[in-house]
């Protein structure tokens, strides 16, 4: 089982898969009705807007100020459609820019609830453009906004989502990994940017070319008035938005002496609220200039009255411009000189987020087929590899074609045959409360007592409290003389509420203090782990999911149809394990 699922899948493939259709579990055909022609997610709002002169910049684009308003506009719409109340703007997630839109052309923006917490919500969006005369579409960005539901004379409890359709519940599942990654990113970015070793190539660059930072600083007011805030007098995100982006432009262009085209905002969150009659100041400078692309920082203040001392901090944004040329080929930028001390500090700054941006945007918006096995394991991304660990087991969980491949007393077999991946997935009811069950399987150092394919199981690292790296040797494959090995990275997570699963998801990474020896060969897993859901008093269901690689296929020796003994006899060993230890909640696995 686990990593050597490879070991056992051979004879009876053909018809487990021949027969998908008949064998759906029944619990399916609703999702698949749903996702039938005339379903509508009751909170998806929709809207077009035709690009005029007046929404372009100089190059006839439509300017991505303007953009921002409207998608803020839209996924406001959607989260008061759920709420029933006026919402406000919490945070916007990063946003890169895939097209620019010109005049003439029509924009199209989508905005959905994906889920609903206590009094906030996550909204998705898609925006996409259209050209009338060719009915071309061109995808331009997704974003991702948090809004919360505000009530001045009670609090607010927002009611769940109703889930229908596979997208649904994949998008609801995921959105409480990325609500945690969130609620995090602040305290994340600042240790990263303390411990991020970054060299300096102050002294190597050619200076001919060299702008200082100061001539690239703008600060411009604005004065908040009724057409730029909400029935309830607050400002609303996407006006504050787009100030920043227009003074962002201004200080770019003065670096680039040319009209620059924003391609990335970095994740933000609003600090405090703005009213009308506020007075905000914008400042912002260019921290960094690559060869290619350079960061901009803006800051936003809001005070009431000239005679006040004291300002308060709204928002703070990092933007990413780049420089095109006729070919849409970015084209090289002058150096920036900084200075001294707070200068010196944004610019290193600036280049440690580069790399944590670059590792983000790879580790979270990769798709599942496009990563790699195993990927190197580093502080800065630790956090986004943890949480592609986790939303990559629950998006296999939300899958709804899963195929029932057998039944051996209540203990059941899963498959599911899809792109260039094989997946399983066991099933069984244990008389065990779920939370003991999930401390009881959260240490893997514990494996070896019931699962023969562990024989050893090292702890390198206890990365933090729900995020460890184990080093695991596992007995050889088939007529392979080696044992096998495993760097694993193994991520726990506890429900948000009562309709989330306890969850362990491991995947393969690299440490450079465990490279790949002859003593073993090295065996990798891109997404495998257990979910367990409360059925009741003393009742859990406890669900197990591997996603077999195509190096593993080679190694399919059983019959998958028939239920393997090995299977079996592993899964209900996991059972005895749980029912022999459920009162054992030893402090070392407490304090995992």
């Amino acid at each position: 089982m686990i990593q050597n699922v490879g070991n056992h899948l051979r004879r009876g493939l053909a018809s487990v898969f021949s027969n998908r259709a008949s064998r759906k579990s029944a619990s399916h055909t609703g999702n698949n009705m749903a996702e039938g022609e005339g379903y509508r997610n009751p909170t998806e709002v929709q809207m077009s807007q035709l690009v005029l002169p007046c929404h372009t910049n100089q190059r006839g684009e439509l300017s991505v100020g303007q953009l921002l308003k409207w998608i803020d506009t839209t996924a406001c719409l959607s989260a008061e459609r759920h709420a029933g109340c006026p919402c406000v703007t919490a945070s916007m997630d990063d946003i890169y820019f895939e097209h620019t839109i010109s005049v003439g052309q029509v924009v199209n923006i989508k905005a959905k609830v994906n889920r609903a917490f206590n009094s906030s919500m996550e909204v998705g969006i898609q925006v996409a453009s259209e050209d009338l005369c060719s009915d071309k579409q061109w995808s331009v960005c997704k974003a991702l906004a948090t809004f919360v539901a505000h009530r001045e004379l009670s609090k607010v409890k927002l009611k769940q989502i109703t889930l229908r359709t596979e997208e649904e519940k994949t998008e609801h599942s995921v959105a409480a990994e990325r609500r945690r990654m969130r609620l995090v990113y602040t305290d994340t970015i600042k240790d990263l940017l303390a411990n991020c070793v970054i060299q300096d190539d102050l002294e190597s660059r050619d200076c001919s070319r060299m702008v200082p930072a100061e001539k690239t600083r703008v600060e411009s007011v604005e004065l908040v008035l009724p057409p730029h805030a909400n029935h309830q007098g607050s400002t609303f995100g996407g006006q504050i938005m787009a100030w920043m982006e227009n003074v962002a432009t201004i200080a770019a262009s003065r670096l680039c002496r040319a009209h620059p085209t924003l391609k990335a905002i970095e994740m933000f969150h609003f600090r405090g609220p703005s009213q009308v009659g506020d007075r905000l100041v914008l400042k912002a400078i260019v921290n960094n200039a690559f060869k290619h692309s350079m960061e901009v920082g803006v800051c936003v203040e809001a005070y009431r009255q000239e005679a006040e001392t004291q300002r308060r901090h709204i928002n703070s944004a990092f933007m990413t411009f780049v420089v095109l040329d006729a070919d849409n080929q970015p084209q090289t930028l002058p150096w920036i000189r900084p200075q001294p001390g707070d200068g010196e500090r944004r610019y290193r700054e600036a280049s440690a987020r580069k790399k944590i941006r670059l590792d983000r945007k790879y580790i979270v918006s990769c798709k599942q087929a496009e990563m790699p096995l195993s990927v190197p394991w580093d502080p800065s991304n630790q956090v986004y590899l943890s949480y592609n660990n986790v939303s990559s087991l629950k998006m296999l969980v939300a899958r709804d074609n899963w195929v029932l491949s057998s039944e051996i007393s209540q203990v059941r077999l899963y498959t599911l045959e899809e792109d260039k991946f094989l997946s399983f997935h066991m099933e069984m009811l244990v008389h065990v409360d779920a939370a003991q069950a999930f401390l009881l399987l959260s240490d893997l150092r514990r494996r070896p007592e019931w699962d023969k394919h562990y024989r050893s199981v090292e702890l390198v690292q206890q990365v933090d409290e729900d995020d460890a790296i184990y080093h695991i040797v596992s007995p050889a494959l088939g007529g392979d003389p080696k044992p096998q090995d495993f760097v694993i990275l193994a991520s726990r997570r506890k429900p948000c509420d009562n309709r989330d699963p306890y969850v362990i998801a491991m995947r393969s990474v690299t440490l450079p203090t465990h490279l790949e020896t002859s003593e073993y060969r090295r065996g990798e897993t891109i997404c495998s782990g257990f979910c367990f859901w409360h059925e009741g008093d003393q009742l859990t269901k406890v669900s197990y999911y591997n996603q077999a690689t195509p190096g593993f296929l080679k190694y399919v020796t059983t019959n998958v149809t028939g239920l393997s003994s090995e299977f079996y006899t592993t899964f209900k060993a996991c059972e005895q394990f749980l029912l022999d230890n459920r009162n054992d909640l030893a402090p070392s696995l407490q304090t995992l």
